[in-house]
């Protein structure tokens, strides 16, 4: 946490499903209030294919390699969620300007483990990669799996044992110390990749199960069934303390933050810690809108919880330091389905209407909801973007696709707790040379507190 101060971010820009025949990219963005070119994009690095969808990020080290002097964050790896491709960045030749390193294309994947839609990336210790894979090339779920690269990126076959397929993909955290590793479960590609479809729901094509796996033997040991409260378990999060046996997980349509823990006799147990209570609204597809919970994340010193509402429109902060009591210590509007403007309007409990205010930000306008979180290592500014996937985009926040995407800092009150939007950051991804392009997720050069696994 004492650290050098973050002074470039990288963020993943999308093209795909906007209508516009363009590459994805990866921006370098200056966040150094001291530069001339601050809260600019820098340096563009366009992928060669068109129609990868460009998702998650994860770097080929982090602090997992500790006892080895020679690890670095040298490369970025980009699973294309649409694609399959996982293109491979070097950052380290020049941090400003990053060029690509290999391709791993779709049909090897496919060809020796099966597997495609990839997902998350995480470092092992052992110099390894493992990525997380949501489905098989026709979007079924039961094909979910988990790939190992080696440290070249050459292909290394399927990580978990056989037979061992968690049935729903996402994320997913390793914890050494307690040899298991969890992941969560979105849904079926095949269903979510068209955008969202309540029916897809009752037919079972999306996930509500955590998995616990032996670590690192890959064995399916338990599963652990969120039921109507767990519904979409998204991003996981253990605390960064090594030694503890606590973590949370974010529900995206069930608008709950979940605990899960180890239990007296070596199980694995689960409760609902946040509930965000639904809206009523008024002229939308529902009667009551979830809150649509899409990011987490927990500080270095494991004080605080925060999450992004990607259809409430607001960004939280909870003090963690008692797990099983969170509270709620800052909170800050970044848009969302009911601000002022919109069609939609909210009813409080007294059956008043309304509508939340949302500030411009230099000017800018801000599109869609808060989606991607990133949070500098000292804990004192917090990145937001604002794209979830371009089907869903498109679907319930049409301007984002249409004007584009922009990121955001929030400062952070790290003694009491606090959020408020910095007055003079915007990155506005809607004046792109090739056109406006959807942003999601984010890592600095230096190091990534909502990744790193800490053993």
């Amino acid at each position: 946490m004492s650290g050098p101060k973050e002074t470039l971010i990288y963020v993943t820009c999308v093209y795909t499903g906007t209508g516009r025949e363009k590459p994805d990219y990866l921006a370098t963005v200056d966040v150094d209030p001291s530069s001339p070119t601050y809260s600019k994009v820098v340096h563009r690095l366009p992928m060669p294919y068109v129609g990868d969808e460009l998702h998650h990020s994860g770097w080929n080290a982090c602090s997992s390699c500790h006892a080895d002097p020679l690890a670095s964050r040298s490369f970025l790896l980009l699973p294309s969620l649409l694609s399959g491709r996982i293109y491979v960045v070097d950052t380290e030749t020049d941090s400003r300007a990053p060029t690509l390193h290999k391709v791993i294309e779709p049909n090897e994947i496919i060809e020796k483990t099966g597997l495609a839609y990839p997902h998350t990336a995480h470092c092992l210790a052992s110099g390894d990669i493992m990525v997380s894979f949501l489905g098989d090339k026709d979007g079924n779920a039961e094909g979910s799996g988990f790939l190992l690269l080696d440290s070249d990126f050459n292909l290394k076959g399927r990580w978990e044992k056989a037979g061992h397929s968690p049935g729903f993909g996402y994320d997913f955290w390793y914890q050494p110390r307690h040899k298991i590793m969890i992941s969560s479960s979105l849904g079926a590609p095949a269903a979510f990749t068209k955008g969202f479809n309540l029916d897809h729901v009752s037919e079972g094509l999306y996930g509500r199960h955590l998995h616990v796996y032996s670590w690192p033997e890959g064995e399916l040991k338990q599963i652990l069934d969120l039921g109507h409260t767990g519904l979409t378990p998204l991003e996981i999060r253990f605390l960064h303390n090594p030694d503890e046996d606590i973590g949370f997980v974010g529900c995206g349509l069930a608008s709950n933050m979940v605990r899960f823990f180890k239990k007296p006799d070596g199980s694995w147990g689960h409760e609902v810690a946040i509930t965000v209570k639904p809206l009523k609204v008024h002229n939308w597809i529902l009667p009551e809108m979830p809150a649509l919970i899409t990011d987490i994340l927990i500080s270095l010193d494991d004080r605080f919880l925060y999450f992004s509402n990607w259809f409430h429109g607001d960004v939280r902060q909870y003090n963690i330091q008692d797990p099983a009591n969170p509270m709620l210590t800052g909170q800050v509007w970044l848009g969302g389905l009911c601000r002022k403007g919109s069609p939609v309007v909210a009813e409080a409990e007294d059956g008043t209407t309304f509508q939340v205010d949302i500030p411009d930000v230099q000017g800018h306008r801000l599109r869609g909801g808060p989606q991607m979180i990133q949070l500098s290592l000292d804990g004192k500014r917090l990145y937001v973007t604002n794209s979830v996937f371009s089907a869903w985009d498109r679907q319930f926040y049409p301007e984002l696709v249409e004007k584009g995407g922009h990121m955001l800092q929030i400062d952070v009150d790290t003694e009491k707790g606090g959020l408020a939007i910095n007055p003079n950051f915007v990155v506005d991804f809607g004046a792109e040379p090739d056109g406006p392009s959807l942003v999601h997720e984010m890592r600095y050069p230096g190091g990534d507190c909502t990744s790193d696994i800490w053993i």
